[in-house]
């Protein structure tokens, strides 16, 4: 059964994609922005990157909201894709996946638009079949499983689960125990506590997992 540790400020990932939502302020997803080995970027939001030392690796987008300035500047990182199946993370996502670049962690991604934020946390579940990601925001970590999974956790952390199918689910760790039961709108499986260092959720359908910092 596969674990999913917490993210801390001094870990350092392989992989970041910078979505253009809000920029990170917290100190757990700017550190992980800052020290990453590799720092793909969505277009229009390579134009935060001022607020950092951070330089991207590449610059994937439909390129609609990338500034003049930073297109002339990283022209040679820049990877156009025009077409408007997909939106710039699952540009950035596939583009990743591409290079075997499969561990990926995912920051900026919410806020600004709310409609962009649900797409976005939404998108995980598209992404799991082929690669590890997990979005970072300011607030908490969200992460998409489809079979049982450990999470590390702290006492007393908030635990929100959101049924994308309609499955039987089971938890065990958290405050308000779930055996066996199947939910038919994402609310009803949210705001729930882990009361151990770890919680544990039994699934065979796609479900997101939100712990809060």
């Amino acid at each position: 059964m596969k674990k999913y540790n917490l993210p801390t400020a001094s870990q350092k990932v392989e992989t970041v994609i910078l979505a253009n939502g809000e920029f990170p302020s917290y100190s757990i997803p700017l550190s992980i922005l800052n020290h990453c080995n590799y720092l793909v970027c969505c277009d229009g939001a390579t134009n935060n990157l001022y607020k950092t030392s951070k330089s991207p690796d590449a610059i994937v987008g439909d390129c609609d909201s990338l500034s003049e300035d930073n297109r002339i500047r990283y022209s040679s990182i820049i990877h156009c894709i025009s077409e408007q199946e997909t939106n710039d993370l699952t540009k950035a996502v596939n583009f990743c996946r591409e290079r075997d670049l499969k561990t990926i962690t995912i920051v900026g991604a919410t806020g600004k638009r709310e409609d962009h934020t649900i797409a976005n946390i939404s998108l995980l579940c598209e992404y799991m079949n082929d690669c590890e990601a997990q979005i970072i925001t300011d607030y908490g970590i969200f992460i998409a499983i489809d079979r049982p999974a450990v999470f590390e956790s702290k006492i007393g952390q908030q635990v929100s689960i959101f049924s994308i199918d309609r499955c039987s689910i089971t938890t065990n760790g958290l405050k308000y125990p779930i055996k066996n039961q199947t939910f038919n709108n994402w609310w009803q499986a949210t705001l729930n506590e882990s009361t151990e260092t770890e919680f544990s959720i039994d699934t065979n359908g796609r479900t997101i997992i939100y712990r809060a910092f």
